[in-house]
């Protein structure tokens, strides 16, 4: 009797759940086709929608279901207040008028950063906390680094009825572009797109020296472009391709780190670059096919440093590529990449073709998507795993629509408090200063800070938050925008794979059973590219020119090929060590010729 009556209540739960992320992804599409909906109408409820899934689905106890089941409640009431009264809020310019209203915009803020808290850790919601106290109390900080004092009604009036603080171009982005390539993702990968991009690579790389790696590394750039996660591809390109190069015979630090460093590559792969590209677009005011066209040279320099240290690697250990028989028939190969191509296909005929926004040609592309998931790898109808298929696009894509809502709502707060006080100057010049108004020091500086903060931080909000204190900075000192957003942005994914907090490198040695240590080690030396491909985007501008000037990026691409070949030989070749010093020195030499060139343009 008691296993009759668990079995309906899971399955009304688990209809409950679908249905919550069928109005999620209805809700963000509507937008897209629906025209014109105020602000202040479709950003609060953006947050609305997403709160059940970071409190009441992700609660893992009794405590944080009923308290998660409360923050809903307040939040969801909160953020539906903003929507309905949209129009009065509008005329009060970001001043809350009475002690109700500041208790709204207290729950609002409350329940961002313990949203925040609970979908990715404290990190992020420590700073924004952090960030709220220097707006409240900042004024009695002596010296420069103090402030004039706002009114608490000005301020949080500011913060949460106003389009600065939780409601600004952060969460515009969120709201209409970053959550319908989220919802993209998750079709594409409820069916057999996944399938797909590994019989592709397994076919055009199987075969090779070392080629179940080299399988690993375009299965991985091919998932982690829609992705959007270094963590989320290891997860699930990993659980195919480290079984596979260690039944082969790769160490399983090899193998790991591999796994670690192509994954981490996959969010700075065009066409979506997870959801950075499209934050990107708000911030700098660059088209997305623009930002596209510079951002793919250098994605294909980050991996071609990792090929050529696979092949280093393979040739000191012996590693052979996949046998035929257990590679993929030519048939999958092609039937199962059309459920790929289809879509892709369609939304680039959408954004080029036909001159469609990126959101409204993903859109198209979604409907592409959904109508594969009516048929499998053999061609054929099944009623229920249709549905099962369909189910787990609705729920995975709320589930990513929410952990990164939830990310950018806090980012907004403490962009949010940045402005208001007028910190995001004084770190400007403190960063301007401290480098003595010279470009190269101030690269380094910003790297630093960059690599601190994404230790802890994930890759899209430690790039707007590092990028919004030392972008204006390096505009200063030369830099285009475009090439200031890139730079930050690469070095903000630097934590995935650099020690000592390397998500990528933590998930793929638990994967392997592997020391996370030595996984480090093989990942950096493969993962090289990271580290010198931002600092060669300003030694060589034209490596960012594709459109404008092909000539001259095609020369860049090369000459930092080269340079990054020379660095990857000299780092993991088995040569003597004086010719490896020399190669690594002559490669640094190559990539950075235009160093004297670029400082003083």
């Amino acid at each position: 009797m008691g296993l009759e009556t668990q079995m309906p209540q899971a399955a009304w739960k688990r209809a409950v759940w679908i249905g919550l992320a069928a109005l999620v992804v209805v809700y963000h599409l509507g937008l897209i086709f629906s025209g014109l909906v105020p602000n202040l109408v479709s950003r609060p409820l953006h947050m609305a929608v997403i709160l059940p899934w970071v409190f009441i689905f992700g609660a893992t106890g009794r405590w944080q279901l009923i308290s998660g089941a409360v923050l809903t409640v307040l939040g969801v009431g909160a953020a539906g207040w903003i929507a309905l009264n949209h129009e009065m809020l509008g005329d009060q310019y970001g001043f809350l008028e009475s002690d109700f209203q500041i208790g709204v915009a207290a729950v609002l803020l409350l329940c961002v950063i313990e949203a925040a808290r609970r979908a990715i850790g404290w990190p992020l919601p420590l700073v924004a906390v952090i960030a709220l106290a220097y707006a409240l109390f900042g004024q009695h900080i002596p010296g420069e680094f103090g402030h004039a004092g706002t009114p608490i009604q000005s301020f949080l009036g500011t913060m949460t009825i106003a389009e600065g603080g939780l409601w600004g171009s952060l969460t515009a982005t969120s709201v209409g572009v970053v959550s319908i390539f989220v919802i993209f993702g998750a079709v594409l990968n409820a069916g057999e797109a996944g399938q797909g991009f590994m019989n592709v690579a397994a076919a055009a790389a199987g075969r090779l020296k070392g080629g179940a790696a080299k399988v690993s590394v375009l299965s991985s750039a091919l998932f982690g472009s829609i992705s959007g996660s270094a963590s989320a591809n290891v997860a699930s390109t990993g659980a195919i391709t480290l079984p596979a190069m260690t039944k082969l015979g790769y160490p399983k630090k090899l193998a790991a780190g591999v796994e670690a460093v192509a994954s981490s590559g996959g969010q700075i792969m065009p066409p979506l670059m997870g959801a950075g590209a499209f934050v990107m677009v708000e911030l700098t005011g660059t088209p997305y096919t623009q930002i596209m066209g510079a951002a793919i040279l250098p994605a294909i320099l980050y991996f071609w440093a990792v090929w050529v240290g696979i092949n280093a690697y393979a040739t000191r250990y012996d590693l052979k590529g996949i046998a035929e028989e257990d590679r993929p028939a030519k048939r999958d190969v092609i039937i199962t990449s059309l459920f790929f191509l289809v879509p892709f296909t369609v939304l680039m005929i959408g954004m080029f073709g036909l001159g469609y926004t990126p959101q409204y040609a993903a859109c198209l592309a979604i409907l592409a998507g959904v109508l594969l998931l009516l048929t499998n790898g053999s061609l054929s109808f099944d009623a229920r795993q249709t549905g099962e298929r369909v189910a787990s696009a609705l729920v995975n894509s709320a589930k990513q629509v929410a952990m990164i809502a939830s990310i950018i709502l806090c980012a907004s707060i403490v962009i949010g408090v940045l402005a208001v006080t007028g910190l995001g100057v004084k770190i400007t010049s403190l960063i301007l200063s401290g480098s003595g108004g010279m470009l190269w020091p101030s690269l380094i500086l910003t790297a630093l800070a960059c690599l601190v903060l994404g230790m802890e931080v994930p890759t899209t909000a430690a790039y707007v938050i590092c990028v919004s204190v030392a972008g204006p900075a390096l505009t200063q000192l030369g830099l285009e925008p475009l090439q200031a957003h890139l730079f930050v942005f690469w070095f903000a994914l630097l934590s995935t794979i650099t020690p000592p907090v390397c998500g990528a490198v933590f998930i793929a040695a638990g994967m392997i059973g592997e020391n996370w240590v030595k996984v480090a080690g093989s990942a950096m030396a493969l993962g090289v590219g990271l580290y010198i491909i931002p600092l060669g985007m300003v030694a060589n501008p034209g490596l960012l020119e594709l459109a404008e000037a092909p000539g001259r990026a095609l020369f860049a691409f090369v000459r930092v090929g080269l340079g990054l070949a020379l660095i990857s030989y000299g780092l993991i070749g088995r040569a003597p060590l004086v010719m490896r010093l020399a190669a690594i020195i002559f490669g640094l030499i190559v990539v950075f010729a235009g160093v004297a060139l670029s400082a003083s343009g």
